[in-house]
């Protein structure tokens, strides 16, 4: 037996008198006639967030959120019941109430179940009592002092830091009993500089499926300090950025958010069930450049952000290639949309607590890198725009329409990167994108574990990257000429 499912036992079953068996009354209890598939899904989650604003603390929060959901399948149907108060009646009511809502009238079938472990990518420590409270204000103090100190325009300075403990336990009709427990901490610095009654601002941070000890080694608390006024400052000699369609270079790691939105939902499961995305129906067919490779792999070692020994519904993840060579080779799959399409799941059911039902999510979604260096992709434009970071956007996921602000981007002329520039805003969507993409570059990076991918109303955390890449054309809003 697992360390994550002895723990798991011991926070979510053996602490309110349950065992094993009670869930497998209580997945008997949602199959029941007319049921394809029913499971239960039990959760604990510890939190914490502290905010450092101008050198006190401003905020800080602890919670505890525990309970569990049930959930039964029929056909395209889903009857889902949850409940805070972990015992086994109330299982069992839940699981009826579940079937009630699902049923349509033909035999269910239950697995004995049989314990998945997946894999073992992050150690189950619990982040919260990682280090002392002192220390953790200390951190925070520290990278406050480390942002002031690169250069006297730097005014102001917010940095918060977040950690959370996560045990989930899970059993299915069709078998799978599985448990994980999941750390993850972030780091967030936010820094304003001045000159001349100009202000701008730079942001920086990340974090992992680590403890708080991860910011301490090799000071990368520090360093997301120096990151956050750097950008500040290359701002502040920023000039407008032009507008029109022209060449734009992406930079490696974050940049790779526009893939995840207006690429990624695209692909995802349920959009393509419903024949809403753009990429419905287009299974092996070309859908992007013969240079584009795209994954989404949450298996991906490294204690990343996006990577989940089992997903939501006990699956193992999975590297899944969705675009390789630019044709379309598969979705992102849980288990309801992987049926319905006739599919395996490809390790993508994602929920954000046990209130909510599983949906198609993506883990690490990445481009794969190509054969040209960084800085012959920038020397091959002559009059485009270096875009290195963003901020922010909006999508419609079903056509993948984008507009995207930069959060640090440059002039490219003559091929070469020269002033800063501000203001500048990406305007296409992800299929038409995909089929500009002429160069990759051989720098494949991921992101420093920042990203929060929103769907139906759940947010939960992913990673994103790519290498550096050059798209022919892409609109380009700006406020020049």
């Amino acid at each position: 037996m697992s360390d994550n499912f002895k723990l798991a036992q011991n926070a979510l079953l053996e602490c309110h008198g349950l065992s094993v068996d009670d869930l497998y009354a209580c997945i008997g209890e949602a199959s029941g006639c007319g049921i394809d598939y029913a499971d239960v899904y039990l959760q604990v989650i510890h939190s914490e967030s502290i905010g450092l604003e101008e050198g006190q603390v401003k905020d800080s929060s602890f919670a505890v959120n525990k309970g569990f959901g049930a959930r039964a399948i029929s056909g395209e149907k889903t009857g889902f019941a949850y409940c805070n108060d972990v015992s086994k009646s109330e299982l069992i009511s839940a699981a009826h109430a579940a079937r009630s809502i699902a049923r349509s009238g033909k035999e269910g079938v239950v697995a004995q179940p049989v314990a998945r472990f997946g894999h073992d990518l992050y150690l189950p420590n619990d982040p919260l009592a990682s280090i002392k409270e002192a220390d953790k204000l200390t951190l925070l103090h520290a990278v406050d002092v480390e942002a002031r100190k690169q250069d006297s325009r730097i005014k102001q300075v917010f940095v918060s830091l977040v950690g959370v403990y996560e045990i989930i336990l899970v059993m299915a009709s069709d078998g799978d009993l599985a448990a994980d427990v999941r750390p993850l901490v972030r780091l967030n610095v936010n820094v304003i500089a001045e000159e001349n009654g100009r202000f701008e601002s730079g942001v920086s941070g990340g974090g992992r499926r680590a403890d708080y000890n991860y910011f301490l080694k090799n000071d990368i608390g520090l360093g997301f300090a120096r990151e956050a006024a750097r950008i500040a400052l290359v701002n502040l000699r920023a000039v407008s950025a032009p507008a029109g369609t022209k060449p734009v270079v992406l930079g490696p790691g974050w940049p790779g958010i526009i893939l995840h939105e207006a690429v990624g939902h695209g692909l995802e499961g349920d959009f393509n069930r419903k024949k809403s995305s753009a990429f419905s129906d287009k299974m092996g067919q070309k859908v992007a450049s013969d240079v584009c490779t795209i994954v989404d792999n949450g298996a991906l070692k490294g204690e990343l952000r996006g990577s989940l020994n089992i997903d939501d519904e006990g699956t193992p993840t999975q590297n899944t290639v969705l675009i390789e060579n630019g044709v379309l080779k598969n979705y992102i799959l849980d288990k309801l949309n992987a049926r319905l399409l006739g599919m395996k799941s490809t390790g993508n059911g994602r929920r954000d607590s046990f209130a909510a039902t599983p949906i198609p999510r993506m883990t690490n979604t990445y481009m794969l890198p190509g054969k040209y260096t960084h800085d012959e992709i920038i020397a091959s434009v002559q009059d485009g725009i270096y875009a290195a970071s963003f901020h922010g956007g909006q999508v419609d996921i079903t056509s993948g329409k984008f507009v995207f602000s930069t959060s640090e981007a440059y002039l490219i002329e003559n091929g070469k990167l020269t002033a800063p520039i501000k203001g500048a805003t990406l305007i296409g969507d992800g299929p038409s994108v995909l089929t500009k993409v002429s160069m990759v570059g051989d720098n494949l990076e991921l992101d420093e574990g920042v990203g929060t991918c929103g769907k139906d109303g759940q947010s939960v955390p992913v990673g994103v990257g790519q290498p550096t890449l050059k798209v022919d054309e892409i609109i380009v809003g700006g406020t020049s000429t």
